[in-house]
C-alpha cells in the first residue's frame, strides 16, 4: 500500500488518501430512513397505522441505496477483491439478523400492507450495511490490478 508520513512529525505512515465518492455518507441516510421507517411502523402496528410516511421513507432508502451501489461501482481503481470478500461475509450476517427480525413480524401476525413495508426495509438494512462495511474496508486497500 502506498504511504505518506504523518503529518504530525511522528514518523508514523499513513495510507493515501484518495478521493472517493461520499458512499458511506449516502448509505448512512438510507439505513436511517430505513430504520426509522420501521420502528414508526412498528410502533403502530397493533391499531391501523398510516403507511404513507413509512413508505415513502423506505422508498427514499431503496433509492438513496441504489445511487450508493452506482457510486460504488464507478470507481476505478478499487479492491473489488478485498470488497468482495467482505462484503459476502458480512451480508451473510445480516440476512441471518434480517431474517430473525421478519420471523418475528410473521409470527406477531403483523398484517401484510405493513409486512410488505417493514419487509423492504429490511432488505434495505441487510443489504446497506455490508455495503457500507465492505466499502469502508477495500477504500483503505491496494486496488486490484
Amino acid at each position: 500500500m502506498s504511504a505518506v508520513p504523518s503529518p504530525d512529525g511522528s514518523g508514523a505512515i499513513r495510507p493515501i488518501e484518495r478521493a472517493f465518492p461520499p458512499v458511506v455518507q449516502v448509505s448512512m441516510v438510507g439505513l436511517a430512513l430505513a430504520v426509522v421507517a420501521g420502528v414508526l411502523l412498528a410502533s403502530q402496528v397493533a391499531s391501523d397505522p398510516s403507511l404513507v410516511v413509512p413508505t415513502a421513507m423506505v422508498v427514499a432508502a431503496v433509492l438513496l441505496e441504489l445511487v450508493a451501489v452506482v457510486m460504488v461501482v464507478t470507481i476505478r481503481p478499487f479492491a473489488w477483491t478485498r470488497f468482495a470478500q467482505v462484503f459476502l461475509w458480512t451480508f451473510l450476517a445480516y440476512v441471518v439478523q434480517a431474517g430473525m427480525i421478519e420471523f418475528s413480524f410473521i409470527r406477531n401476525d403483523v398484517p401484510i400492507a405493513p409486512l410488505v413495508v417493514l419487509t423492504v426495509g429490511i432488505v434495505v438494512f441487510a443489504t446497506i450495511v455490508p455495503l457500507m462495511i465492505a466499502f469502508t474496508v477495500a477504500r483503505y486497500q491496494d486496488p486490484d490490478d
